[in-house]
């Protein structure tokens, strides 16, 4: 395993982070069990979970994932060895059932200390704010809809003066984004080099793949001359990167058969790309899955790619991505690609 730091932070993360949204709906608790098992053996130190987990979301399984990962940290003794990360929902139609979501302080507040008891945990090592409370161009939203109505006032300073004062209380050891714009992710950063008290965003938890470049065009420059390191999830595009669904085929079980709904990675052009990319793999004799996710791996702002599965195999495979070297012909090989179809998925 190769490992980096939290920008800003003296926290050292494995470069693979393991993530959890399926546990508890596609998978059971004996299999993400299995999974920290299995991740923790092969040095992967970085967990990151949410309140809203499983997805998609449901009133009966809310924040069930969370309750497996607290009963492997008591059954296994493990808690000090995994930086763990953790989310708040923000509001929007899909989280009504758990609270009036938002980020007041009473909101956040609710929100920390229920992620702690069902985590069986004191502290957070990451918590992160699921996406903004304001209208914006997130979850597979290409363009920013300037017509939408738009009822947030400005917040940041208080969502930050709370998230300092559970820092203070030893709740929470640091903070980061997710799903957010340039301008958001500016908006935090700026706050707290002005009000120095208030703590400082060191993550951002965007989505990016081959199929997905769009952090590249704002976020990028932000990450690397703000030191906020990005966490990259879907970095398999739902697993359409694997190749699985190449042909038309539908592998029963599989997320995008299940829930049909999630086709981000699936339009044509996306297809397309993949083919290309799944060409180019076989040419080199790599698998897709983990040329893919080596290309994640290589980004320089990229500190954690968080990976998910379904099964071990999966999961063997995603982590040992870890130890493959794209030589530059396939790297540029990958940029013809791009340039030939370049960000498919929103």
């Amino acid at each position: 395993m190769k490992y980096t730091r939290l920008p800003n932070t003296s926290i050292r993360v494995s470069k693979i982070c393991l993530g959890t949204m399926t546990w508890g709906r596609q998978n059971s608790i004996e299999q993400g069990h299995g999974q920290m098992d299995y991740a923790f053996e092969q040095g992967v130190n970085f967990f990151d979970t949410a309140e809203l987990y499983p997805v998609p979301a449901k009133k009966e399984l809310y924040a069930v994932t969370e309750e497996i990962i607290g009963k492997w940290f008591k059954k296994t003794g493990n808690r000090d060895k995994i930086i763990l990360a953790s989310k708040i929902a923000g509001p929007a139609d899909f989280t009504k059932f758990i609270r009036t979501t938002g980020f007041s302080k009473d909101s956040i507040i609710t929100a920390v200390e229920g992620s702690l008891k069902r985590l069986e945990t004191d502290y957070i090592d990451l918590y992160q704010l699921h996406w903004p409370e304001r209208n914006t161009n997130y979850f597979g939203q290409r363009g920013y809809n300037t017509d939408a109505p738009d009822f947030w006032e400005d917040n940041i300073h208080q969502v930050l003066e709370t998230l300092r004062d559970l820092v203070k209380e030893g709740k929470i050891r640091h903070v980061g984004l997710s799903n957010e714009t340039p301008w958001g992710t500016m908006r935090f950063i700026e706050e707290a080099k002005v009000h120095q008290d208030l703590p400082r965003m060191v993550t951002i938890q965007n989505p990016y793949s081959l199929l997905n470049r769009l952090f590249e065009v704002g976020l990028s420059e932000i990450s690397l001359r703000e030191k906020i390191g990005l966490l990259p999830y879907s970095p398999l595009g739902f697993g359409v990167l694997s190749g699985k669904y190449l042909g038309g085929h539908k592998p029963r079980k599989a997320r995008v058969t299940l829930f049909p709904n999630y086709n981000r990675y699936s339009g044509e052009n996306s297809m397309a790309a993949t083919q290309k990319y799944f060409d180019l793999a076989q040419e080199h004799g790599l698998s897709l899955a983990q040329m893919s996710l080596a290309f994640v791996n290589t980004r320089a702002f990229v500190i954690s790619n968080i990976i998910g599965a379904t099964t071990m195999e999966q999961l063997k495979e995603n982590i040992d991505s870890i130890n493959v070297e794209l030589s530059d012909e396939v790297l540029n090989g990958i940029e013809a690609i791009h340039n030939e179809i370049p960000n498919p998925a929103p």
